[in-house]
């Protein structure tokens, strides 16, 4: 199996774009768990949990997010997984409205987002 990225973060588009399908995503956080969601409806399965890391859905701007190549009937514990995380996301966001960053720390959430999407292929191609 060889998983397939949604992302909105270009580090991890460059790194990965010539070695897995990745669908990226021109916009905000919500819209990458959003178009998560629209591919479980579809039939792949989670592989990542979409609030993995311990930065919060309002302090970044950036996901990436591992779903299965493989399209079958739909997952209904990957669905209550995503729903879940859209529906805390929300609440965050609601909280407190994230902060216009400088450019070197949004290349700083670029570098997170893209390191625990390594650890997390480390993980997959292991087992």
């Amino acid at each position: 199996m060889k998983p397939v990225i949604i992302t909105n973060n270009s580090k991890t588009w460059e790194k990965y774009r010539n070695a897995y399908k990745i669908i990226f995503i021109e916009g905000t956080y919500m819209e990458v768990l959003v178009t998560v969601r629209d591919w479980v409806h579809k039939g792949h399965d989670l592989l990542t949990h979409p609030l993995s890391g311990s930065i919060k859905p309002n302090e970044t701007p950036y996901k990436s997010v591992l779903i299965s190549d493989i399209q079958k009937e739909m997952n209904m514990d990957s669905l209550m997984i995503i729903e879940e995380s859209i529906h805390t996301a929300e609440k965050f966001i609601e909280m407190k409205k994230p902060p216009t960053w400088s450019e070197s720390i949004l290349e700083d959430f670029k570098e997170v987002d893209c390191r625990l999407l390594d650890s997390a292929m480390q993980s997959i191609t292991q087992c």
